[in-house]
């Protein structure tokens, strides 16, 4: 998608679990390469995760999750995916959300 710098950007991904406990990780993959952890969204929170200009907007109802970019930067562009990780709140935390290749 296009966007001119300073918009807000939304993304939705739709994801499927029956765990009652799990993770929501976003990603970007810059042109550069690499990979770069984002946010991350546990399904026991009662507040929807923000790191800076990134915001989730968890639906669990939908199984769906929104990430919003506000204020977007030339930087920004790449290509964003999210992980769904399953397990127990330890499990989730101790994984390493930073870390891609775990989640």
């Amino acid at each position: 998608m296009w966007v001119q710098e300073k918009e807000a950007v939304t993304l939705l991904c739709s994801y499927d679990t029956s765990d009652a406990r799990y993770g929501l990780l976003w990603y970007k993959q810059p042109s550069s390469g690499g990979t770069v952890f984002l946010i991350l969204q546990n399904s026991y929170s009662q507040q929807n995760a923000t790191e800076g200009r990134y915001s989730v907007n968890l639906q669990k109802a939908s199984k769906s999750i929104q990430l919003v970019i506000s204020a977007s930067q030339l930087g920004d562009s790449g290509v964003y995916f999210f992980a769904l990780r399953e397990g127990t709140v330890g499990g989730l935390l101790e994984g390493g959300a930073q870390n891609p290749g775990s989640a």
